[in-house]
């Protein structure tokens, strides 16, 4: 069976405290998820959370942090990684009023010399995308300057849901970087029918072609499927179950 996580962003607005990060942890791990990935919860102790995990036996698959905090106080950020037996961090993204090519290329020089300062320390930084690095600039995807432009220890999180609202195709930017993708977001689409906007759903519920996107996967090497829904319809708990269940039962997860 495959790892599965849970993005702890989907959860963020109930667990704002350790006794609600403890408690959500319970729940996810009741679900069947082997794990989570840190990221949007409120503050906590590293060695509170590394005892709430080891209790539940979950595995922090990743984790999501900032730029500055990944260049600032990489220490702390090792040490902790180290502490939970967690090798992946990404940021969630590069955000910026403006998106030109110079500025794309300086965020790349700076974020290749953030991959050194982690160097030799068993932790790996990655990126995520969103939809806007689809966005063409002088007639190329930010995506694919990324890919090919990052050094190659920098690993891609994949997100499902962002690269097909991008107008992109998921499973063929995952076997992209295949072989540099331990961790990849699922992530649904659907349409909400008033204003014909695209919105998230829960795996399996949408129109993502997900038999495609597990085989590329399987293909790319991924180790952690993680399970993302920012917002949506469902109470976020209920979301995480059905997401699970349809993973494990229709997918063959």
């Amino acid at each position: 069976m495959a790892l599965i996580a849970a993005q702890m962003y989907t959860l963020r607005e109930l667990c704002k405290t350790p006794a609600e990060i403890a408690l959500a942890c319970a729940k996810v791990k009741k679900m069947g998820y082997d794990g989570i990935q840190v990221s949007g919860i409120g503050k906590i102790e590293a060695v509170e959370l590394k005892k709430i995990l080891d209790g539940e036996g979950l595995l922090c698959a990743a984790t999501h942090i900032g730029l500055e905090t990944m260049e600032k106080e990489t220490a702390r950020v090792i040490e902790e990684h180290q502490l939970w037996n967690c090798k992946y961090t990404a940021i969630g993204g590069f955000f910026t009023e403006a998106w030109n090519r110079r500025i794309i290329d300086t965020f790349i020089t700076r974020y290749n010399a953030v991959a050194k300062q982690f160097a030799g320390s068993g932790i790996s930084i990655g990126y995520h995308n969103h939809h806007h690095e689809f966005s063409p600039v002088d007639g190329q995807r930010p995506m694919d300057l990324l890919i090919n432009r990052l050094n190659p220890e920098v690993w891609i999180e994949i997100d499902t849901h962002w690269v097909a609202r991008g107008g992109a195709d998921p499973a063929a930017y995952i076997e992209k970087v295949a072989g540099r993708i331990p961790c990849v977001h699922f992530k649904d689409m659907t349409l909400e029918f008033e204003g014909r906007v695209p919105k998230m759903c829960e795996i399996g519920d949408g129109n993502l072609n997900w038999p495609r996107i597990v085989q590329a996967c399987r293909y790319a090497g991924v180790n952690w499927y993680i399970v993302e829904r920012d917002s949506g319809d469902m109470d976020p708990f209920d979301s995480l179950e059905r997401s699970i269940c349809n993973m494990r039962e229709k997918m063959g997860l």
